[in-house]
């Protein structure tokens, strides 16, 4: 992934940590299925929502190092 995700909130990061630990490597896709559910709804800013979680967990599940390290 060549950009970092958008984080917009800790609940983000703590939603994307829930994901993981509940879904593992199917975790992304869980948080597709709750993008596309809110948008089946109508909610678009739920499914906005998801889908950053999306990318941010599987920035979080990629295994290596973005950025500086210090």
């Amino acid at each position: 992934m060549d950009d970092f995700p958008y984080v917009a909130d800790r609940t983000a990061l703590n939603d994307a940590q829930v994901l993981i630990l509940t879904f593992g490597r199917a975790a992304a896709d869980e948080a597709v299925a709750r993008a596309d559910r809110s948008r089946d709804l109508g909610n678009h800013i739920h499914f906005c929502r998801w889908r950053q979680i999306e990318r941010l967990v599987e920035w979080l599940s990629a295994g290596r190092a973005d950025g500086t390290i210090h």
